[in-house]
């Protein structure tokens, strides 16, 4: 049963304990429901344990209510307990859990348990023993009689030399852990880095904050521009975030959708909303990344008829405040401004904008070494090896010297790939059939110099 509010919530909440009991022993018409739930699918013992009622969950117990009934977010009433402790120093709802035995291992949406809220290095030992203390009485429970428990939910307690029980706080941490691990996989962008790393943890914190009971108001989905030549690691950068994203609840899904232009927009009139609507749909759970997006917005003279662009762009602004969406607008940094001018709810809506600077020479000659050492089984490449000569600082002064400013800011990282693919088809026109043995797959430095010759007679620079 859901319901906004029932007076038992309310009374719970305010600490009124005779309307609490008169309400509980209420012989009138109707019934009392002891597990009714809220919007936040909080039952009235939620509401108490997160304001610090201890006499309230204490009755509420006596009368049967469940211990371990979860939020939407899967806290227990000791995960809130726990929140309230830590904001008021009063631990006396704590030890009224405890002592009803309540399940110190629950975990919540993000992986953690009650003992998980504490700080590092917490000083106040009557909540670390009150929750210690519960460890014990759930670990001998197990000890005495397994039936009924999981020995999985325990896997993350160990035991000190003194013989105190600790937990392995994976949660919010171990995310931005693994979300440290996606970004040192990128070369270079090292400015990006630092914004990224700033707004994940800001992200993963405000997780805990939520998890401590603490209500920071609605979250509006971090929808983002990304500025920056094509081949700067956008559509890498947006995957990162996808995973993040979905790890705290902001996403269901993963899955990054990639449109362009093309994908959005009709021929005819009348056409553009369905087409853009259904690549909405197809996105909906994960992110929406629509590259090139100023594309959508084109430079419009006098007598121009309205491009069918902008109807593209609005269908995708008319859902960006719904939620379980996120959109990554990419493109050149000048021409996406228009898109920024083009529509007055686009600078309200997009309230993250990321800056992918150009790879550096140094980059370029880090990435090529990486390729060819991290090679799989889908690369055209695998298999093939560099020659000893092609050190980093070889490969670096081939870049210098054969390749321009211009050249490498057009392409960045797919001035790597293009020169590698180049350079393997100087290996093959200079081999004959006769070549055998390592000779077949070794590519050397007159090889790579080669690849990124015949890619400056190819590309044009405007």
């Amino acid at each position: 049963m859901q319901m906004v509010q029932t007076p038992l919530h309310i009374a719970a909440g305010l600490y009124r304990v005779e309307i609490v009991k008169y309400l509980l022993d209420w012989s009138g018409p109707g019934k009392v429901e002891l597990e009714a739930t809220n919007v936040y699918g909080e039952t009235p013992l939620h509401v108490a344990a997160k304001n610090g009622c201890s006499e309230i969950v204490k009755l509420l117990l006596d009368y049967g209510a469940y211990i371990e009934a979860r939020t939407n977010n899967r806290m227990t009433s000791l995960h809130l307990a726990v929140g309230y402790a830590l904001r008021s120093g009063d631990n006396s709802t704590v030890k009224t859990l405890s002592d009803y035995n309540a399940d110190t291992f629950a975990r919540d949406d993000e992986g953690l348990i009650p003992f998980d809220y504490l700080p590092v290095g917490m000083q106040d030992h009557g909540l670390t023993n009150l929750l210690n203390q519960n460890v014990y009485q759930n670990v001998d429970q197990i000890n005495q009689n397994t039936t009924g428990y999981s020995w999985t939910k325990y896997q993350n307690v160990e035991q000190d030399s003194s013989g105190n029980y600790t937990t392995d706080s994976s949660g919010i941490k171990g995310k931005m852990d693994e979300f440290e691990n996606e970004l040192s996989k990128i070369v270079g962008l090292h400015d990006l880095k630092l914004q990224l790393r700033k707004w994940a943890k800001g992200m993963l914190l405000d997780e805990k904050r939520q998890a401590m009971g603490i209500d920071l108001g609605p979250r509006k989905p971090p929808h983002m521009a990304f500025l920056g030549n094509p081949g700067t690691g956008k559509t890498t950068v947006a995957r990162i975030l996808g995973k993040l994203l979905q790890s705290v609840g902001v996403l269901s899904s993963d899955t990054v959708t990639e449109v362009q232009r093309t994908d959005l927009v009709a021929e005819y009139i009348g056409q553009t909303g369905p087409k853009t609507r259904k690549k909405i749909e197809e996105a909906m759970g994960g992110t929406l990344f629509v590259d090139e997006a100023y594309r959508l917005a084109p430079v419009q003279r006098a007598g121009d008829h309205v491009d069918l662009g902008v109807e593209a762009l609005e269908e995708i602004m008319s859902v960006m405040e719904d939620g379980g969406l996120v959109v990554i607008f990419a493109g050149y940094t000048e021409p996406m401004k228009r898109v920024f001018s083009s529509n007055e709810g686009f600078r309200r809506r997009v309230t993250h904008l990321f800056q992918f600077d150009d790879f550096t020479c140094k980059d370029l000659a880090e990435m090529l070494m990486l390729k060819m050492t991290k090679k799989n089984e889908k690369s055209r490449l695998n298999g093939f090896k560099l020659h000893p000569s092609c050190t980093y600082d070889a490969v670096l002064e081939v870049i210098e010297r054969s390749s321009t400013e211009k050249l490498r800011n057009k392409l960045n990282g797919g001035l790597v790939d293009h020169m590698l693919n180049n350079a393997r088809e100087n290996l093959d026109s200079r081999l004959s059939f006769d070549s055998k043995g390592d000779e077949l797959l070794t590519i050397t430095l007159n090889d790579l110099e080669a690849g990124l010759h015949l890619l400056s007679q190819r590309v044009t620079v405007d």
